[in-house]
């Protein structure tokens, strides 16, 4: 931007000086009129050395202003490579890594025997020549420590090395990780160093060429000791990194850690069939949801009823629709994190190795979505005697739950961290909450009709009401769900739970600290829920008997829940904004400092989607069918859900990153959080093998004919069905 308004103003300049010729040459050719020519004359020349001053001032300011953006971004870059140096040798997970150093250090003055021995004894051990993963790379890293350090080989029990082993091996892909982010860095810095010195000098040249009796006077511009220094500085780093990962994880092999340290992509050449597996499955979606949306539209014109909504089992429908549209939102916020750098696996303190990618997951919700529309549209089909009933009509959610479940737990390797989490939620107060588990009890509280969906989808289940037919003389009554245990015991706990747990890792932060705010505060905001719901619940002056209102003075309690509603609301909006976002300071547009995310836009529509849509969420809170007025009609209860899922990842988006920018609760020893490079995370799927294009294209084609073969049929079915019902009318 510097180089294209300097540009401009010598193109003003020229044009400028084009004129001045130009009244030189009036003035020269009319000496009869020499006075007022010659005052214009001077007057124009005095213009120009006025702008010409102009410029050398703007010229001077603005190579000012790029060299202290170098400085500071190499001084503030040295500082966390030397943390990350401090860190690595203060580590005792780590000290390998500087024995390491030590080792080559020490090969350069006599030890280079002991190291190639060692290096030889690494390589026997993985087999050979054979180009080492990240995982292998880390594995020989500690295998080379415990040659070093035979006291650790000594232990007696084989889990304590497991688990050590592993610990290192997760802190070492940090560090790893940490070294290519700084890497990316300086390698941008060097390059802003490069371009800005290209432009300097083509500002240069152009005044030279439009001002050519004042040509060499910025010559000292242009000398590249004068802009960033030649880029010195940020080349000093980059070496140092390259040698520093070179003898940590390469063996010493500069080339090597110049290769793994900047990933190139591919040529282009190569078809990604990854992308056109998911864009075709996409489109079946498509069509599968707008066949089940036609289907409810349809019934509900012909029969003025919801016919998949008003059926029996739409409930487990509606709770595994919940948990997939969870996974949806999670991708989501998968994929915004990684786009706008935001680190959400050292946030989260994820091990890398098992972390998704956004299009993984994509990929996987895609798969499940089919499978959630598949059985929706034969469960209503099979109801309606569109197609034959070859099983009963309840079997088609009970499969459906069964690959939820199935979903849920496997892959156990990526599902560990989760459920680990959730364990440590549920017992929150024995347990110092970390900040996945302040997030996922945050997630908790959004999914309180889930929890109820899927707490009546158990008692589906296992009552075995799936397998009782759906005949209108023989439909079941499910006779559990209005039991006093399910009713007034089970669902009100369920809406409790989540604000408890989120309650008790408040308390538990505050015992752990010691400081009463943020911790004391937070626990008070959802007490004020608890307490919204227990009112909403279980008053008698909210519930209606025989279309009367029990109790007198009801105005007056209704007045108070009111009020304690409208509390409790904006309470929580202003804490989202406030505390969880770090925004709405007056100093900054009522926005924050050093926003991560483009557009000041978003963060204004966010906030006032917040604003409505927590409304809506205390209202949530009500137990379906306690008789409250406030109570969410239960066809309503799908959209209220769905939104409310929708809130919470907006609110993710800001709250991560808050947190990388300030550590806001003290998670972290550390302010400093790595910016997030998306990899494609390689590290996991070189173990995968790779979609070819051939067994893609057969997907593709078994797909399309299967989806055919399924519209033939039913569409035939249906008229059949339809003939049918015409000649029993006329009968």
């Amino acid at each position: 931007s510097t180089s294209h308004g300097s540009l401009q103003f010598l193109d003003k300049n020229d044009s400028f000086s084009r004129q001045t010729s130009d009244i030189s040459f009036n003035i020269f050719s009319g000496y009869f009129s020499k006075n007022k020519y010659e005052q214009r004359l001077r007057e124009s020349f005095s213009y120009v050395d006025y702008q010409h001053e102009k410029f050398g001032k703007v010229l001077d300011e603005e190579v000012v202003k790029v060299n202290n953006f170098y400085n500071n971004k190499t001084t503030e870059l040295d500082g966390r490579l030397q943390m990350l140096l401090d860190s690595v040798n203060s580590s005792e997970n780590l000290k390998f890594l500087k024995k390491l150093s030590l080792i080559d250090d020490q090969s350069s003055s006599g030890g280079g025997k002991r190291i190639q021995t060692l290096k030889n004894i690494l390589k026997s051990k993985i087999g050979g020549g054979r180009r080492s993963s990240l995982k292998s790379k880390s594995s020989d890293a500690f295998d080379a420590e415990m040659l070093m350090d035979e006291d650790i080989m000594s232990d007696d029990e084989d889990d304590r090395y497991h688990v050590k082993k592993a610990d290192r091996i997760r802190e070492t892909d940090s560090v790893k990780r940490a070294i290519e982010d700084q890497y990316r860095t300086a390698k941008l810095l060097h390059n802003f160093s490069v371009v800005n010195y290209t432009g300097f000098v083509k500002i240069v040249k152009k005044h030279d060429k439009t001002f050519t009796d004042k040509k060499g006077v910025y010559k000292h511009v242009t000398k590249e000791s004068n802009i960033c220094d030649e880029g010195n500085a940020a080349e000093d780093l980059i070496l140092r990194m390259e040698k520093m990962f070179a003898r940590w994880f390469c063996g010493g092999n500069l080339r090597e850690a110049q290769a793994q340290m900047l990933r190139k992509r591919g040529d282009g050449l190569e078809m990604d069939w990854s992308q056109l597996r998911l864009g075709y499955r996409l489109g079946m979606c498509s069509i599968l949801a707008v066949w089940v949306c036609w289907d409810c539209v349809w019934g509900l014109v012909r029969d003025g009823n919801s016919t998949i909504g008003g059926r029996t089992a739409f409930p487990v429908f509606r709770a595994c629709g919940g948990l997939l549209l969870l996974h949806w939102c999670w991708g989501f916020s998968v994929y915004v994190w990684s786009r706008y750098r935001i680190n959400y696996i050292f946030l989260f303190d994820f091990n890398p190795k098992v972390v998704d990618s956004s299009i993984k997951i994509f990929n996987d919700t895609v798969d499940e979505t089919l499978v959630f529309l598949v059985t929706m549209l034969l469960y209503y089909k099979s109801g309606a005697n569109d197609i034959p009933e070859i099983m009963p009509p309840g079997v088609y959610p009970f499969i459906l739950v069964m690959y939820t479940i199935k979903n849920l737990l496997f892959p156990w390797k990526t599902r560990s961290a989760m459920w680990k989490a959730v364990w440590e939620v549920i017992t929150s107060p024995l347990h110092s909450p970390t900040f996945f588990t302040v997030y996922c009890a945050d997630v908790f509280t959004s999914m309180v009709k889930v929890f109820q969906d899927i707490a009546w989808t158990i008692g589906f289940v296992v009552s075995g009401d799936f397998l009782a037919s759906e005949d209108k003389h023989q439909i079941a009554i499910h006779d559990w769900q209005h039991s006093v245990f399910y009713k007034n015991f089970l669902i009100p706990l369920i809406c409790l739970l989540p604000l408890w747990f989120r309650f008790n890792q408040c308390l538990r932060k505050y015992l752990d600290t010691g400081s009463r705010f943020p911790n004391l505060a937070n626990a008070f905001k959802y007490a004020m829920s608890q307490t919204v719901t227990l009112f909403g619940a279980f008053h008698p002056l909210y519930l209606m008997a025989g279309g009367h209102e029990v109790g007198n003075g009801v105005s007056l309690f209704q007045f108070f829940w009111m009020a304690l509603f409208v509390a409790s609301s904006l309470y929580s909006f202003t804490w989202d904004v406030y505390m969880d976002w770090g925004l709405g300071r007056p100093e900054h547009n009522f926005l924050g400092p050093r926003l991560m995310f483009p557009n000041r836009l978003y963060y204004y529509g966010v906030i006032a989607a917040d604003l409505v849509l927590r409304s809506m969420w205390v209202l949530s809170l009500i137990p379906p069918q306690s008789g409250a007025k406030f109570e969410i009609p239960a066809y309503l209860t799908a959209v209220t859900m769905s939104l409310e899922l929708l809130r919470r990842t907006l609110w993710a988006f800001f709250r991560l990153e808050n947190e990388h920018r300030h550590n806001t609760e003290h998670f972290r020893r550390v302010s400093f959080v790595p910016l997030h490079f998306s990899t494609g995370h390689q590290h996991k799927y070189k173990e995968e093998k790779e979609h070819k294009g051939n067994r893609v294209l057969a997907e593709v084609a078994f797909v399309s004919l299967l989806v055919i073969a399924i519209s033939v049929t039913s569409v035939i079915a249906a008229q059949r069905a339809t003939s049918r019902t015409m000649t029993t009318a006329e009968l």
